[in-house]
């Protein structure tokens, strides 16, 4: 049981001392699943009246349900309790440059509501109008009472400055970096809104609800119109002194300034890729398509489409996209040594045709060689990331609110 406050230096007094119980049994509920006044008793330390007063309390605050007996093979029925998820929900939205997906979900962290509104916003003021009503659309479609959506968590390309109040360094979406869109879409929302790289919360859905989890040290590569990269260690993002660790499209790539060999798309020199978003970003897939004999109207799926067919020309642009994904693989190797590199994003779509090349490829540049895999949530990464970071504020204004 605890007594007192001493990390926050507050006195002991019977109203806190009742709260931490019941902030001790909600926690237990939610994290071990549902369990009788006993089971919770034994679980926490607590007295079997302080449980029982605890969980009246609970209950009363709409944080607590009934959720079935249970009957031992001696003594009387135990009632069972669990987490009332339909207590608080969570917005979380990401915001791309073809795509802008919204979910809603309870605080027991399933999605109940979602919807993908194909972005055709032309100015960023209008992609925040868009990105307001595709939730306010949603909330209301759902049936659910708005007061109870507390928390919204918006994943964007670019690194969010808190001070500036403005995304830097959004490349694919123009004009993202003026400053007051995001407030903007708080006003619309009517809640508070926090705002993440897309690649962080991408890892951070990946660890939570997809192939990540337990990883110790976790990457996540997002490639798709630009580059990016989540970082997470011990399940916690790792943003840097300025949130742009992870920034690897900005690294220079090796022999830039350099004529690609074969010319480009109207068979005259071109200039090769000046960083590492210009070698291994969609754009990349498509001029190496073009410089190796493919024609007409292309995008980075066309020609992964393409190489499954069998077609040379995209089977060699494929080809080299391995093998420079696995050179910024080696070298995000060398510097965090991590033990889980996910390929996700547009391009990482296509995953099971870029590693074979990718892992051979990382065999010849040296020693380190993460395990490599394909992402589990698709398109939905950078969603589910933004609901799993809403989620821990819901929660906890929806005990603060009891």
């Amino acid at each position: 049981m605890i007594s007192s406050d001493e990390a926050g230096g507050l006195p002991w007094n019977p109203q806190r001392q009742r709260s931490a119980n019941e902030r001790l049994l909600w926690e237990r509920l939610r994290v071990g699943g549902a369990a009788s006044r006993a089971q919770l008793a034994r679980d926490t330390g607590l007295s079997k009246p302080t449980v029982s007063s605890a969980l009246a309390a609970l209950e009363q605050a709409g944080l607590v349900r009934e959720a079935g007996t249970h009957a031992p093979e001696r003594g009387r029925v135990a009632v069972l309790y669990a987490p009332d998820p339909t207590a608080g929900y969570a917005l979380g939205v990401d915001i791309g440059r073809s795509w802008l997906r919204v979910a809603l979900a309870d605080l027991d962290g399933t999605v109940v509501a979602r919807s993908d509104v194909r972005n055709q916003a032309r100015t960023a003021n209008s992609m925040a109008d868009l990105a307001v009503t595709a939730a306010r659309r949603l909330v209301a479609d759902s049936a659910l009472d708005p007061r109870k959506v507390t928390r919204a968590v918006v994943g964007t390309p670019g690194v969010y400055d808190p001070e500036a109040r403005r995304v830097r360094h959004a490349r694919q979406l123009p004009g993202w970096s003026r400053p007051g869109l995001f407030d903007r879409i708080g006003d619309g929302l009517g809640v508070p809104v926090a705002v993440r790289n897309d690649a962080n919360l991408a890892a951070l859905g990946e660890y939570t609800y997809g192939v990540g989890a337990g990883s110790r040290l976790f990457v996540y590569l997002m490639i798709g119109t630009g580059l990016g990269m989540g970082i997470l260690s011990e399940g916690r993002p790792f943003t840097g002194a300025h949130g742009g660790a992870g920034e690897i499209g900005f690294l220079p790539w090796a022999g830039r300034h350099q004529p690609e060999p074969e010319g480009g798309p109207e068979g005259g020199p071109e200039s090769g890729p000046e960083s590492m978003e210009d070698a291994v970003a969609a754009g990349a897939v498509v001029r190496a398509a073009r410089a190796h004999g493919m024609t007409g109207p292309l995008t980075a799926k066309d020609v992964f489409d393409a190489a499954r067919t069998g077609d040379p020309a995209a089977t060699r642009a494929v080809e080299i996209e391995a093998e420079r994904l696995a050179h910024a693989i080696a070298t995000v190797s060398a510097v965090l040594d991590p033990d889980l590199i996910v390929l996700g994003g547009g391009v990482g779509h296509s995953a099971d045709l870029l590693l074979p090349t990718v892992r051979r490829t990382l065999r010849s540049l040296g020693p380190l060689r993460p395990k490599v895999v394909p992402g589990g949530l698709g398109e939905d990464a950078v969603l589910l990331g933004a609901v799993a970071t809403a989620l821990d504020a819901a929660r906890d204004l929806a005990f603060e609110r009891r």
